[in-house]
């Protein structure tokens, strides 16, 4: 008797994964709202960093210009797998409901986006293949803050240490813990009014300086991280990938959900980072 095996495999279409996937991931992910988002095809990518700008010089109207160069150099970043697998029964699998089908993808969307915000905030630790995080950077600018939240005395220290670089702050990112004691600063002790500034083109944003002022589950309490997005880079490939599959649990009458992305990141200027945290005795 002849015997042949087949996979249930079903590729999904790039415009469905990107729907379903890409775009969700990048709206749920704190650190890619703070950074410049680099799609590529290639394992490897050189992000050029400038160490030095040309010089200029004032000279009279015919003499020559005299020619000079930046100095420059780049990181190389190569992105990383990160993937998810849920299984769920073919019962849901075949519902045709938008809202059956959104809960599935948000599971997933959701999960990418803690992953890549904890590996992104955190430290890689003894991790061989997850990329290294905003913990394990070396040379950022540091901002002392009092132990107990005062004043935005250190903020305006970050955006000044920012501006000196030629560089504006795109984001403030804290933990919720943070966030609640910022937002319960008065302007005095006999003020109700709070220091942070609303963003009348969006309530539920909060300003500090101008500079929004993120939550995120992946900071530890008690540091702060100032972001110019130019400075930090997310490098994601052009790979996602979307499957599904009733081969595997046929038996359970379930279908699998693998979900795949490849991201890494850097910092093309460490000293633009600014990491406000209370001073270590």
């Amino acid at each position: 008797m002849l015997t042949t095996t087949t996979t249930g495999a079903k590729a999904i279409s790039p415009d469905t994964i990107t729907q379903l996937i890409v775009l969700p991931v990048q709206r749920a992910s704190v650190a890619m709202q703070v950074s410049t988002i680099i799609p590529t095809s290639s394992t490897r990518t050189h992000v050029p960093r400038v160490t030095a700008d040309p010089s200029v010089s004032w000279v009279a109207e015919g003499d020559e210009i005299g020619a000079s160069d930046p100095t420059v150099d780049d990181i190389v970043l190569e992105p990383a797998k990160i993937a998810g697998l849920t299984v769920i029964t073919n019962e849901l699998a075949a519902d045709t409901s938008p809202a059956a089908s959104g809960i599935i993808g948000d599971g997933l969307t959701r999960d990418f986006a803690k992953k890549i915000d904890l590996a992104f905030f955190g430290t890689k630790g003894a991790s061989l293949v997850q990329p290294a995080g905003l913990e394990d950077l070396v040379g950022f600018s540091a901002v002392v803050k009092p132990a107990a939240w005062a004043d935005f005395d250190p903020f305006a220290e970050a955006i000044a240490n920012a501006e000196g670089l030629g560089l504006d702050l795109t984001g403030f990112v804290a933990s919720p813990a943070d966030v609640l004691l910022l937002s319960k600063l008065k302007e005095s002790t006999s003020s109700k009014r709070g220091l942070l500034t609303p963003d009348p083109t969006n309530p539920t944003r909060r300003l500090i300086f101008g500079v929004p002022l993120i939550t995120s589950l992946a900071v530890a309490t008690g540091t702060v991280w100032g972001i110019p997005n130019i400075r930090s880079v997310i490098v994601r490939r052009n790979d996602v990938d979307l499957q599904t599959d009733k081969s595997a649990y046929f038996t359970s009458d379930r279908t699998a959900i693998r979900a795949t992305m490849r991201v890494s990141w850097g910092f093309t200027q460490p000293a633009a980072i600014q990491k406000i945290k209370a001073a270590t005795v």
